[in-house]
């Protein structure tokens, strides 16, 4: 259990970095859990969970950022992305 708050502790401090970005356009992000096998799963929050480049965003930022910090997470999943 220590690992899992840990790895959730490392991944919230990763999105700390793009929080800022995210807020500019009323967004932000919430990590709802980090399984063993190291999947995260996220919740988008205001504007980032309609926004049409919510994936883009989750790809190329929010990804990049918690991968780049967190290196044993295996993948980064949004629970409540609208699919375009």
């Amino acid at each position: 259990m220590d690992t899992t708050i840990d790895m959730i502790e490392r991944v919230d401090n990763a999105l700390d970095t793009i929080r800022p970005y995210l807020k500019t356009d009323g967004g932000d992000v919430k990590v709802l859990e980090v399984s063993e096998d190291g999947v995260v799963k996220l919740e988008l929050m205001g504007s980032c969970g309609s926004c049409p480049m919510s994936a883009m965003t989750l790809k190329a930022g929010i990804e990049e950022s918690i991968r780049k910090a967190v290196p044993e997470i295996t993948a980064v999943e949004a629970i409540n992305m609208t699919p375009m």
